[in-house]
């Protein structure tokens, strides 16, 4: 596994979700179609794992700042999408993580669909 554990502060159920997973970027504006190219065979990977919707979006106000999202099913969908990675799996998020400039890992987070009242 090549993500971090995610961190929870609250218990969640394994059938609980949906689950959006954002990954935030901050590439010099120079680099964007290099980036653009290689996080679009990201989105391929992520979908091959298990995500139902993929996207990459670029903040309107500050130049560079991109955020990947992607939606899983479920957190245990999720916690089985970390297994699944492969090593060229890695090695391309390795690529697209060359091209952080902030720190080297994107800012990861987890967002969990609201269990109903």
């Amino acid at each position: 596994m090549h993500w971090p554990e995610p961190v929870v502060t609250h218990a969640v159920e394994r059938d609980q979700g949906p689950v959006v997973v954002t990954m935030e970027y901050r590439i010099d504006p120079r680099d964007r179609g290099r980036f653009l190219a290689a996080i679009d065979q990201l989105g391929s990977q992520r979908r091959r794992n298990g995500a139902y919707g993929w996207g990459i979006f670029e903040d309107s106000v500050s130049e560079g700042r991109m955020m990947e999202i992607f939606l899983v099913e479920s957190w245990l969908e999720h916690l089985r999408q970390r297994e699944r990675v492969t090593r060229a799996d890695r090695a391309l998020q390795d690529v697209v993580n060359q091209f952080q400039t902030e720190g080297g890992e994107p800012k990861i987070a987890h967002f969990i669909g609201r269990e109903p009242n």
